[in-house]
């Protein structure tokens, strides 16, 4: 579930992009040594910062500026899975492959009567063949040999792979108003830097937050500081909103087989 920290540390690593396009292993795209970090700096590292021409960029909420949002209806959204273990059906007999990653389920259909078995870790093909033919045998012959089922004589025979998968449900939206802040010890510096990062902001509409939903980010507005009463520090503020959902979410299980009533039919399928 995305939080308000979340949406900070998202802006935070825009920031860094913006500011070490190569990298933090390479040189920054403005000349001067950068401490970007989240919250407020503290009085006495920033001035020795200044006062040694390094760059402290902060990313800090602003108390109260927060703003409920939520114009969505409560549906669930799923997230569908492909499942890494894969089957295929010849004639009479059954071949899995792929991988048997925990969270699967693997069945075959004989005859309108279903078999199942759930993946779990340590799971492979051929063990996952071995499980289902074991199944099996007590109702009808069934062998197993590598990732292979055979069940001589069947006249209907089904198999499929399905994987669990998760769904998001949106709880409510918010909008919360940050203050990216620029602390230069030159006007130039305060400049390139603040330039920098402003493009970078504005050309980024949406920032990815950790569970992979999207946070809408829109400029408020630019406000640049020069105080006399400290000629070493030229600081500008980049106000920003971060738009972000907080969601609930569930694991859906996969169906393989059903059965449908039809009149006096029944459909297995």
């Amino acid at each position: 579930m995305p939080t308000q920290s979340d949406a900070e540390t998202a802006l935070t690593e825009l920031a860094a992009a913006a500011l070490y396009p190569n990298g933090t292993a390479a040189d920054p795209a403005i000349a001067s040594t950068i401490r970007l970090y989240r919250g407020w700096p503290n009085a006495t590292a920033l001035d020795a910062d200044l006062a040694a021409g390094n760059v402290n960029i902060t990313v800090f909420p602003v108390p109260g500026a927060t703003r409920l949002t939520t114009r969505y209806t409560l549906d669930w959204m799923p997230d569908p899975v492909t499942p890494t273990l894969t089957v295929s059906v010849t004639g009479n007999t059954v071949t899995f492959a792929g991988s048997a990653d925990a969270g699967q389920l693997a069945g075959i259909l004989v005859e309108g009567k279903s078999y199942v078995h759930r993946t779990i870790d340590a799971d492979n093909p051929a063990l996952v063949a071995a499980i289902l033919a074991a199944a099996i045998n007590p109702i009808r012959p069934a062998t197993a040999a590598g990732t292979t089922v055979t069940i001589p004589n069947a006249t209907s025979l089904v198999a499929r792979t399905a994987a669990d998968a998760s769904a998001n449900l949106e709880l409510r939206r918010q909008q919360q108003e940050f203050r990216v802040t620029a602390w230069c010890p030159t006007p130039d510096l305060r400049d390139a830097t603040c330039n920098t990062l402003d493009i970078t902001f504005a050309a980024t509409p949406f920032l990815t937050l950790p569970d992979g939903s999207a946070a809408r980010l829109r400029y408020v507005s630019t406000t640049t500081f020069d105080q006399r009463q400290d000629a070493a520090l030229y600081r500008r503020d980049l106000l920003y909103t971060v738009e972000f959902p907080t969601t609930q979410v569930a694991t859906q299980p996969s169906m393989l087989f059903g059965t449908l009533g039809l009149g006096a039919s029944v459909i297995t399928a």
